[in-house]
């Protein structure tokens, strides 16, 4: 067994999930079907807001509250949902992205971290 690294479980994220820029995470929002996911800390939540609509499940948190017919589910979040993640810099959402990907989960994005958001003019909301 080859042991990884942060940096190559980072690559392999990155290979297996697409990167959206703020004008493609605004066009999939649009849809019924897209679910934004904030994996940052709470105390990252507490201190900056959050996205407009998105709901909050920390990094730690995504293979025990994100299942397939669980009541855990949020949003009731299905296989065929877009699933739009993101963090504080674009990595744990990456990581997250990746784990609900290898949970079979089909169209799940990455759009980076919540500062690009907001220099794009994103809508956030306190908490």
């Amino acid at each position: 067994m080859v042991n990884k690294t942060l940096s190559s479980l980072l690559l392999e994220a990155n290979d297996n999930v697409p990167r959206l820029s703020h004008g493609e995470a605004l066009e999939l929002l649009k849809s019924d079907n897209t679910v934004l996911i904030d994996v940052r800390e709470e105390s990252e939540v507490s201190s900056f807001g959050i996205i407009q609509n998105a709901i909050h499940i920390p990094r730690g948190l995504i293979e025990f509250k994100i299942e397939y017919d669980s009541s855990t589910n949020p949003s009731n979040i299905r296989n065929d949902s877009n699933i739009l993640f993101y963090c504080a810099g674009g990595y744990r959402s990456a990581l997250a992205a990746n784990t609900l990907k290898s949970l079979g989960f089909q169209n799940v994005y990455n759009i980076g971290g919540f500062g690009e958001w907001i220099d794009n003019g994103g809508e956030i909301q306190p908490i």
